[in-house]
């Protein structure tokens, strides 16, 4: 068993699985012939093809142990368990800001943080002040030196959306 609790959503854990399954069964036998083709050409020392090939699958190990151990040690949560207004892993919450704005964040595993679509890690700075509040509380983010004061205006737990493939 491993050591910690990799918390991850079904989404999350779906995207490592399949980036698993995509290393195990399609680049890694890929590279694997191109390498055996490029070893039957002869000198190996001087072969680009062979060289970058072997990098190229110790990368793939490499990253495949690497996901292997993240699996293992998932645990799934699933957001869509409505946990009432406070805020906890799974949580898509509103934040007001001093300036009229509003951002909505989804707080998911460190292994799902994707900016661009606003999921932050809930062990992020953003995340950790967030955790445990409700609904009408206010924060105090400390980033880089300042400080940024948070209204939480809505608390969700939401069916998530797939992955576009």
């Amino acid at each position: 068993m491993a050591d910690f609790k990799n918390y991850i959503t079904p989404r999350g854990y779906a995207r490592l699985r399949h980036e698993q399954d995509t290393l195990k069964h399609v680049e890694r036998p890929h590279i694997v012939s191109e390498v055996s083709r490029a070893a039957a050409m002869g000198d190996r020392s001087e072969n680009a093809e062979y060289i970058y090939g072997k990098k190229r699958l110790r990368e793939i190990d490499r990253r495949l142990r690497w996901l292997d151990k993240r699996i293992e040690a998932a645990e799934i949560m699933d957001p869509a368990i409505d946990r009432g207004l406070k805020i906890f892993f799974g949580a898509t919450v509103t934040l007001g800001y001093l300036d009229g704005t509003e951002r909505v964040v989804e707080l998911v595993g460190v292994d799902e943080i994707e900016v661009s679509k606003a999921r932050i890690s809930w062990r992020s700075p953003m995340g950790r002040v967030l955790m445990g509040k409700t609904e009408g509380d206010e924060v105090t983010l400390n980033h880089a030196g300042e400080t940024t004061p948070i209204d939480i205006l809505e608390v969700a737990y939401l069916e998530q959306e797939p992955d576009e493939a």
